[in-house]
């Protein structure tokens, strides 16, 4: 996500909240497949190529990684295998574009009305104001721990039903409690830099590249680029952390190990390499994804706007 949607002042928060949901949902339904191949690859701790096995042996894993209990099935069973927690990832979703789209220009308003001065003396006027957006989005992304549990339920979902056992979503939580807020300590560590790389790298390339004073002035291609360069960076700084934070929360409930643990056994097993599994997957589906997400949102903002005021 680029740094906030330039809407009017004629725009009611009703109207943003319903545009912003609107196209996560949209994004959710055409890129969820893509996100399960992701946590299903960054969740496999065994070696696909290489190691002498054939090409045949390789391609025969990579289908069970995917796949798992479809990976013999015809190709529509298989696709439709990619959609496991779509209800919590709908939710989890959902809340994460009204998050994110309403809470970092609010943090980023308070720090530029509270506390502009300081960033500007200590890193220069243009670039402190970069690094006050960045600053911004690191803080939101921190708090989104708080939208943790279906983040748990979703990844759980897609790598590990087994968990589940036929439980309903209201037992699991009576069950587990604040056990589905394991990881959490791992995913703002992951969120912190994340989030500051993605809003700070999508500013930085506003401002330095095209010279923008009015970052909400961006043209379809100017926040094109910015989001680009802000999400890959972001996905690459966070690629680490988000493979531990995906192995805690994909464990059994009843058998939770440890961000040390898995640290330990990865480096072992793996190596650092291990560290970037998944990591092409998520860079390549950026692109499109962003912009789908940005142009959807923009279209419907003013859409709903509209459509309240009849």
């Amino acid at each position: 996500m680029s740094p906030p949607i330039a809407t009017g002042k004629s725009e009611s928060g009703t109207a943003r909240f319903l545009g912003s949901a609107s196209s996560g949902i949209l994004e959710l339904i055409i890129f969820h497949p893509v996100d399960t191949v992701a946590k299903r690859l960054m969740s496999n701790q065994s070696r696909i190529f290489g190691g002498g096995l054939s090409s045949a042996e390789s391609y025969a894993l990579l289908n069970k990684v995917i796949f798992k209990d479809a990976a013999k099935d015809a190709f529509l069973k298989k696709y439709t295998s990619l959609f496991p927690g779509l209800g919590f990832a709908a939710g989890y979703k959902v809340a994460q574009r009204v998050y994110k789209f309403g809470g970092q220009p609010f943090v980023k308003d308070y720090l530029n009305k509270h506390h502009k001065d300081a960033f500007t003396s200590a890193f220069g006027e243009k670039t402190g104001k970069t690094i006050m957006h960045a600053t911004a989005g690191s803080l939101v992304g921190i708090g989104e721990i708080a939208l943790l549990p279906l983040d748990v339920l979703k990844i759980k979902r897609q790598t590990n039903p087994e968990a589940f056992r036929g439980r309903g979503f209201f037992t699991i939580i009576k069950d587990e409690g604040m056990g589905l807020y394991r990881g959490a300590g791992w995913t703002a560590a992951r969120n912190a830099p994340g989030s500051f790389a993605l809003f700070g790298g999508s500013a930085f390339v506003k401002e330095y590249v095209f010279h923008l004073s009015d970052y909400n002035q961006a043209t379809f291609f100017q926040n094109f680029c910015s989001s680009i360069g802000g999400a890959v960076a972001s996905i690459t700084v966070a690629a680490p952390l988000d493979v531990v934070k995906t192995r805690i929360q994909n464990r059994n409930f009843e058998n939770p190990e440890s961000g040390l643990n898995i640290i330990k056994d990865l480096i072992k097993k793996e190596g650092f390499a291990g560290f970037f599994k998944g990591l092409t997957p998520k860079i390549l589906v950026v692109g499109p994804k962003l912009i789908f997400s940005f142009t959807v949102a923009q279209q419907l903002i003013p859409f709903f706007d509209q459509a309240l005021k009849k």
